[in-house]
């Protein structure tokens, strides 16, 4: 099971998150790093319960809409939980 950490970037709607996830690569010929950054549509089942900026670590599932393959698991923030 593939888990992934990124912060909720949107929660505008009813039970998904939208979450980038920012990871670094080198440039194989230059050696640069530079900064990736993809988004993620995240299933969550409880509602709206996370703010923007939460960080939060979710894992991939079964599909359950033509973006949603991935289900939050945990808050990272303790705002979130609260």
């Amino acid at each position: 099971m593939r888990q992934k950490k990124g912060t909720v970037t949107s929660n505008k709607q009813e039970k998904t998150l939208v979450v980038t996830v920012h990871r670094y690569v080198s440039h194989p010929k230059y050696k640069k790093r530079y900064r990736i950054s993809k988004k993620f549509h995240v299933h969550n089942p409880e509602g709206k319960k996370y703010e923007i900026g939460d960080e939060v670590t979710f894992y991939e599932t079964r599909p359950i809409s033509k973006l949603k393959k991935w289900t939050v698991e945990s808050p990272k923030n303790k705002e979130a939980t609260k």
